[in-house]
């Protein structure tokens, strides 16, 4: 449905038509990401990796809990003096935890074996020849 659907455009003043255009746009986009997100079951979550099961458990989290800061300014209500901040900043704590989980999981291992190797090539010093004075 448009805007215009809604209310007469000559209620609202021109400048903001595009911008209400482009709200309801967006707000199209987030209803279908929500709706494939709601078609995934949860077998198929939890055939996920732990790690994995986490990010798409607090994206989820986190959106909903963004449609509704979105929902309290349309209604009027100032949503940094309402939970639903302090709901964000928790998540976005577990957020960056596990983000540094997941860098910590990517960041390179210490082959013993090959460190030993490359001590002892570097240390190596050529045997002198028996021959020479």
């Amino acid at each position: 449905m448009e805007a215009s659907d809604y209310t007469n455009p000559e209620e609202y003043p021109t400048e903001i038509h595009d911008y209400l255009a482009t709200f309801e746009q967006c707000l199209g986009s987030v209803e279908e990401m929500l709706k494939a997100m709601m078609l995934v079951s949860r077998s198929d979550v939890q055939k996920l990796e732990p790690l994995e099961q986490a990010k798409l458990d607090l994206v989820s989290v986190y959106t909903l809990n963004s449609l509704f800061w979105v929902y309290l300014t349309v209604q009027g209500v100032n949503p940094k003096e309402h939970p639903v901040k302090q709901e964000l900043e928790r998540v976005k704590t577990y957020m960056n935890k596990v983000k540094e989980i997941a860098e910590k999981k990517k960041a390179s291992k210490l082959d013993k074996g090959a460190a030993s190797r490359f001590v002892r090539n570097a240390l190596w010093e050529p045997k002198t020849p028996k021959n020479l004075p």
